[in-house]
């Protein structure tokens, strides 16, 4: 093992082109704003990680542009001298000088955790206790084309086997219109392939109770976060009026938040997403409470790039409290490859990449190409 104290921190601000427009409820994005941390060690061992946000400062409060100040002017003094295999101490000495700004602390969280593999020379899943599967089931967000395109777009995905169940994004037009829109999308993808819908917490309560059951009877599989995330007894609420499964993304940000949403009976299952939590350290004990409270977890993405997607493979297959699949597809949603090998996709599963750290390498000549100037 080489010598494991952290001599260096570089952040870099990639803007990488997307297949297609994808939509938010308040937003949409053609390409996608990563910053990649590159932690390396006296060894000369280099760990990657990514810090980045769904579409923008309007989810979280977080952007490159905000993760990058912070990353490296209050958090690189914490990390130099010390060693990546400190992690708790680190994070921990992390949490007493920045508040908050989770995405920010995931993107170094995940740098220590690849660096630290890689001077051992495993993957990161054995740090997190060792993969006991080797991919996991994978959904597809489907953009903002009229009907009858995105049905043409499942149903190809469906007979190449790439995916089996879909995501539809609500919340920017008005719900009637788009009740209507997902209903006929749903019914005409019944028996060949599930249909998920998710509000980003846009409705309020009486929009919500109107149009809810609508979709439920009109095909669609889970709710996401149809009302604002502070509002779980709305939430709540909706839970027991459905069903089907409820699902808390917004109102899940931190350990706390699960045990309150675990109390109120806000949600079936909680989207996990490793950025969101503020890493995996903290993603661990996110699904430590909902297990805990029998409540599903599922494998949520912030539109990662290969760095923070491969490492939400490693924590998805390493740890069984993630047992509602994922919707790991960030990579494919970008028209540029940034890898060597790009992570592999198949009979609807993400698969875990095989190597020491992430498993990954990144392609330097593309990183170089859509590195913000």
């Amino acid at each position: 093992m080489t010598d494991l104290s952290i001599v260096s921190v570089e952040t870099t601000i990639l803007d990488v082109p997307l297949v297609r427009p994808h939509k938010f409820a308040t937003t949409s994005m053609t390409a996608q704003p990563l910053l990649l941390v590159a932690v390396t060690t006296a060894g000369g061992v280099t760990g990657y990680g990514e810090g980045v946000v769904p579409g923008g400062p309007w989810w979280g409060g977080e952007s490159v542009e905000t993760m990058q100040a912070i990353v490296e002017k209050y958090i690189v003094p914490v990390l130099l001298g010390r060693g990546v295999d400190e992690i708790t101490g680190i994070m921990s000495d992390i949490e007493r000088v920045v508040a908050n700004a989770r995405f920010a602390k995931a993107a170094v969280d995940v740098a220590l955790h690849d660096a630290w593999a890689r001077s051992l020379g495993v993957p990161v899943h054995t740090l997190l206790g060792g993969a006991f599967r080797k991919g996991v089931d994978v959904t597809w967000a489907l953009g903002a084309a009229p009907a009858e395109e995105i049905i043409e777009e499942a149903l190809g995905l469906v007979e190449s086997k790439r995916h089996f169940s879909f995501k539809l994004k609500m919340g920017a037009l008005d719900p009637e219109v788009d009740t209507a829109r997902v209903v006929r999308i749903a019914q005409a993808l019944q028996g060949k392939a599930g249909v998920r819908i998710d509000v980003n917490a846009r409705w309020d309560r009486l929009t919500a109770l109107k149009y809810v059951p609508r979709l439920v009877e009109g095909g669609v599989e889970l709710i996401e976060q149809p009302t604002p995330g502070e509002q779980l007894e709305v939430l709540a609420e909706l839970n027991r009026l459905v069903p089907v499964p409820v699902m808390a993304d917004e109102s899940v940000q931190t350990p706390h938040d699960a045990l309150e949403v675990a109390r109120r009976g806000a949600a079936d299952v909680i989207a996990v997403k490793t950025t969101k939590c503020g890493g995996l350290k903290k993603s661990r004990e996110v699904v430590a409470i909902a297990k805990a409270a029998g409540i599903a977890c599922h494998g949520a993405t912030s539109i990662e790039g290969p760095i923070g997607t491969a490492a939400s493979i490693h924590f998805a297959c390493s740890e069984p409290g993630i047992d509602f699949g994922s919707e790991l597809f960030g990579p494919l949603l970008f028209s540029e490859e940034l890898l060597q090998e790009p992570i592999r996709y198949a009979d609807g599963q993400v698969f875990l990449p095989e190597g020491p750290g992430l498993g990954i390498e990144l392609n330097m000549d593309a990183v170089k190409t859509w590195t913000r100037n």
